[in-house]
């Protein structure tokens, strides 16, 4: 099955070790979000998690000489072909919306509690 990203087809040996690269860097953190610079659902994402108090690791695709073949293999992973691409605890959380609506629920700072990234003393919006 080949890449929808022209430029970034990978055989199936290097799809297999970007994806390792990309599980290895997910289960580091206990939050990792999967970003591009100049994505306004990223800067959201990323606003949301700063002012819940939230540690987390940013990877800013555009900027890293693999940043689209980890995003080809973060979709045969997940699915989800977009960015932000956000894990918590090593379990993929979704996109912009799913993340927002998760947090709208009050089920976002739990999730970040629970994964350490987040105090029980931080603030909730």
């Amino acid at each position: 099955m080949g890449s929808m990203f022209s430029g970034n087809r990978l055989n199936k040996e290097e799809m297999e070790v970007v994806l390792n690269k990309a599980k290895e860097i997910v289960s580091s953190y206990p939050v990792v979000v999967f970003s591009k610079t100049y994505c306004g659902y990223c800067q959201r994402v990323k606003q949301l998690l700063t002012q819940l108090g939230a540690s987390f690791k940013v990877l800013e695709l555009d900027e890293m000489s693999d940043g689209g073949e980890i995003q080809s293999a973060l979709s045969e992973w997940t699915g989800q072909t977009t960015v932000p691409n956000v894990f918590i605890k090593g379990k993929h959380i979704g996109g912009c919306d799913k993340v927002t609506e998760t947090n709208k629920q009050g089920k976002l700072a739990p999730l970040l509690t629970e994964a350490g990234a987040l105090t029980k003393t931080s603030s909730k919006l």
